[in-house]
């Protein structure tokens, strides 16, 4: 099929298909001597496993190291390798972003409720104060990334 008809059945852009392809995501593609790109069946086959992929959080680096050459050569432990090590990232992220979920509630907390006798100068100090009462030796510690 031709791109145009790549891009109608998968729903992306054939700017989108052409960079997959460029990116050497989209193998096996046949130029025609009118310069037409003729992608087989499993063009869309591929791009659904890339744009899965890319909504599961895979880059694109990650899922070109995952697909096959041809739907029947799947390297069974290296995609399931993969799967767990995103989970186990994913899940590492959720924690981090429950912390900081946490450490925003405290300073929204703090900045709602700050006594209202403290001068103006001494405000911001005392909602970091609050932020670092509610983090523990965890804040105090951190360094700028």
């Amino acid at each position: 099929m031709k791109i145009g008809e790549l891009a109608k059945h998968s729903g992306l852009a054939p700017s989108r298909i052409r960079f997959y392809e460029a990116s050497g995501l989209i193998r096996g593609v046949e130029r025609k001597e009118n310069g037409y790109r003729e992608y087989g069946p499993e063009a869309l086959w591929t791009l659904d496993i890339i744009t899965s992929a890319q909504s599961a959080g895979f880059s694109l680096d990650e899922i070109r190291n995952l697909l096959p050459n041809d739907q029947a050569r799947w390297q069974h432990a290296e995609l399931l390798g993969s799967l767990e090590r995103k989970v186990a990232e994913i899940e590492v992220l959720q924690k981090r972003l429950e912390q900081n979920k946490a450490q925003l509630l405290v300073a929204i907390d703090s900045v709602k409720n700050r006594p209202d006798a403290l001068a103006c100068t001494d405000r911001a100090q005392w909602v970091l104060d609050k932020l670092k009462e509610s983090s523990g030796p965890a804040l105090a510690g951190q360094t700028a990334e």
